[in-house]
């Protein structure tokens, strides 16, 4: 009777395992509707742990926008920029213990008519899942969660230097130029280091009008700045300029150096200069919480933001 009870009891208990593990692939694989690839879905909050979605808003939302071009993969978690849409099938869950899980899932990338695309493989990922409050969320993908905070803090510390760059570019160059009410820098950055920035500036000043911005005045202004950085704060120390007329391809090859190609293919393509101007006449206009939409320059077409 005892050895009927025991194997019953057993019994029960896989069971109670086994239907605990399919609940978990269940949950497992309505996590992956919300797994963020380029986008992160405002709903996709109730299903992440707090820490998890604060990171991704801000790497989603709340950086300059060129950083979803040079770091796609931080944007482009499971089907890359290839236009095609995820399939997910959840291979198996391992319960780290009562309140941690992994999840391998494996997927496959289809069309949006529902075909397969035959040149595609299929791709194991890791879906980490923490127990919180009785429900399982997602609390990392693939080691995401660590890389996205280390680029944000590599993000802020370059954000120092721009606004450092900015600064002195609006007191010791904008002062040069007839005002207006608004002065906005362009920084295009060629080459960096601990303590200089080589880069393509353009200073810029602006008049508003309604939901305009009117161009006043402005130029270009390249070069190396020396920065000097103490207690965090940057500032800049230095500013070596080429030097405009016969002599400017002269002195801009040796301030440049083995850099002048990146450098003079950012200076002679207007295309490139003026969408990163409109990028960060926008990321300026949303840090001041300004209702403008569009830009123009004298002379020249009205531009929309």
């Amino acid at each position: 009777m005892k050895r009927t009870i025991l194997i019953l009891c057993a019994a029960l208990l896989m069971a109670g395992c086994g239907n605990s593990e399919k609940k978990l692939q269940k949950r497992a694989f309505e996590l992956c509707q919300y797994i963020p690839d380029h986008q992160l879905l405002e709903k996709s909050k109730a299903y992440m742990t707090d820490d998890f979605y604060a990171v991704l808003d801000t790497m989603f939302h709340h950086l300059p926008e060129h950083e979803a071009m040079d770091h796609e993969w931080l944007y482009y978690f499971v089907t890359g920029n290839g236009g095609t849409i995820a399939d997910y099938e959840v291979s198996n869950v391992e319960l780290i213990d009562p309140t941690h899980a992994v999840a391998t899932i494996k997927v496959r990338q289809k069309w949006e008519d529902g075909s397969f695309d035959k040149n595609s493989d299929i791709e194991e990922h890791q879906l980490y899942m923490e127990k919180v409050n009785g429900q399982w969320l997602m609390s990392d993908f693939d080691g995401h969660k660590a890389d996205c905070i280390y680029h944000i803090a590599i993000n802020k510390q370059e954000q120092v230097v721009r606004q450092a760059i900015s600064e002195y570019l609006v007191k010791e160059i904008g002062k040069h130029y007839q005002k207006g009410e608004l002065c906005v820098p362009t920084l295009m950055m060629v080459h960096e280091t601990d303590s200089c920035v080589w880069g393509d500036f353009w200073v810029m000043w602006y008049n508003r009008s309604g939901d305009t911005l009117k161009t006043v005045s402005g130029g270009n202004h390249s070069g190396v700045m020396t920065l000097s950085k103490k207690d965090g704060k940057v500032t800049v120390t230095g500013f070596e300029q080429t030097v405009d007329g016969a002599g400017n391809e002269a002195s801009a090859k040796r301030i440049f150096g083995e850099h002048y190609d990146i450098y003079q293919n950012m200076h002679s393509n207007d295309n490139v200069r003026e969408a990163v101007r409109q990028e960060q006449l926008r990321e300026y206009l949303k840090r001041h919480n300004l209702d403008i939409h569009y830009y123009q320059d004298y002379g020249w077409p009205v531009v929309k933001l």
